[in-house]
């Protein structure tokens, strides 16, 4: 069974938590009294990464201000801007008082991959990319504020990468092949499929040197496939790095080292 009505809570089957979703709309606010929130910061500022298997759970804190003090957040939803949809579950709210008149609020949210595909009736890898926040608070003297894409922040696939090197030991002056695989999460059949078409930088690190430094720039070919010859000048290691969309996280493939001989 798949699929929900917007600005319903629907339950999952098999005993899954219920999942709220809401209509994305433009940014909105509405209330009575004088409390806003005036900050608010997503998973401390980075993006959210979604595998295929471990369950991923993150904070949204609230900074509150009123006159009067804060009572609390009575509600927060985050879903994706393009569509409206979101598959995160609120697990926890707790607010801690700053002073008499702020205080944050901390919202824990949490999903577990297979959740997903049941929490749409879309291709749920269509949800990736940016995300916005709504929360509705309130005071002490009973002042409250609704307020519409508070924050934006975006929710990724995540994603792999592999070195290889060969051949290993090489003689100097010789040629090397360094061969990798780029692949990124499907959140329909939770499993890692290779990611066509994506720009991924080649680096050396030579033995001895402080870091890293880029050779070339690779495009990925069918089934996420790296490859790329280049002239062994020196012992060292060899990896991939890809810097990410807005839809797939940012990946650094281990370094494979090899041995002049």
């Amino acid at each position: 069974m798949r699929g929900r009505t917007a600005g319903r809570a629907w339950a999952l089957t098999g005993g899954a938590a219920a999942l709220a979703l809401l209509t994305a709309t433009g940014a909105h606010a509405e209330g009575r009294g004088d409390i806003r929130v005036v900050k608010t910061v997503v998973d401390g500022g980075g993006n959210v990464i979604v595998g295929t298997s471990k369950k991923i759970t993150f904070p949204i804190a609230l900074t509150v201000k009123d006159d009067s003090g804060v009572k609390g957040v009575s509600d927060a939803d985050t879903y994706d801007t393009a569509h409206g949809w979101g598959f995160f579950e609120r697990t926890g709210t707790s607010c801690a008082r700053k002073s008499h008149t702020t205080s944050v609020c901390t919202v824990t949210m949490t999903v577990d991959p297979s959740w997903i595909r049941d929490s749409d009736d879309m291709d749920s890898n269509k949800l990736a990319g940016v995300w916005q926040v709504d929360a509705t608070v309130k005071a002490n003297d009973g002042d409250y504020w609704i307020s519409d894409r508070i924050a934006e922040y975006k929710v990724k696939r995540a994603s792999r990468l592999t070195a290889d090197a060969a051949p290993e030991p090489v003689a100097k002056g010789a040629g090397l092949t360094v061969t990798g695989r780029l692949t990124r999460a499907d959140w329909e059949d939770l499993r890692y499929h290779g990611f066509t078409g994506q720009e991924v930088k080649l680096q050396f690190k030579a033995d001895g040197a402080a870091g890293y430094r880029t050779v070339r720039t690779v495009r990925t070919g069918d089934a996420g496939k790296l490859r790329a010859k280049v002239t062994a000048t020196a012992a060292g290691s060899w990896r991939w790095y890809f810097p990410g969309t807005t839809t797939t996280a940012r990946v650094v493939s281990a370094g494979d080292p090899v041995k002049l001989r």
